[in-house]
């Protein structure tokens, strides 16, 4: 089964228009300083298309605010509860569209991990941290009758 290709103007798109609306009626300013540079540098992804770094760190900044906007919503949530009539379906409407853009913040990470590899990522994070320290001991030396210690 092969995974749909989608956009990654789609993407920046939707959950930029979600984070808008999201914003509308409730959510502190930090909901949106997060939500749109994490944003901008998806347009930075978008403006190089060749680049890694750009997908990479789109991908890690809209899993960092997966995780704040939780926060968000759990910290600013009961603000709201004494709201005259006509501005409840305004606060309504707006945690439905943030809440609509946290379900759907999961799918695109996946389809930014796809994005991601199709430009030349690996499948896994590797720090190599004992690696590097090996590669010290390992290295040949110019004099060769001399024996190779490992400590």
């Amino acid at each position: 089964m092969e995974i749909p290709a989608v956009n990654l103007k789609a993407i920046v798109l939707v959950h930029w228009l979600l984070t808008t609306w999201g914003f509308m009626a409730w959510l502190p300013s930090s909901y949106a300083w997060g939500n749109f540079s994490v944003l901008a540098v998806g347009v930075w992804a978008i403006a190089q298309r060749d680049s890694l770094d750009a997908v990479l760190m789109f991908l890690v900044g809209l899993t960092m605010t997966l995780l704040t906007d939780i926060v968000h919503f759990g910290v600013y949530y009961p603000l709201a509860e004494g709201l005259v009539e006509r501005n409840r379906h305004t606060f309504r409407f707006s945690v439905g569209m943030a809440i609509l853009s946290l379900l759907l913040k999961p799918i695109s990470c996946f389809f930014l991990y796809q994005m991601y590899r199709e430009r030349g990522g690996d499948y896994n994070v590797n720090f190599e941290l004992e690696t590097s320290v090996d590669s010290r001991c390992t290295t040949d030396s110019t004099d060769s009758s001399m024996p190779i210690r490992r400590y």
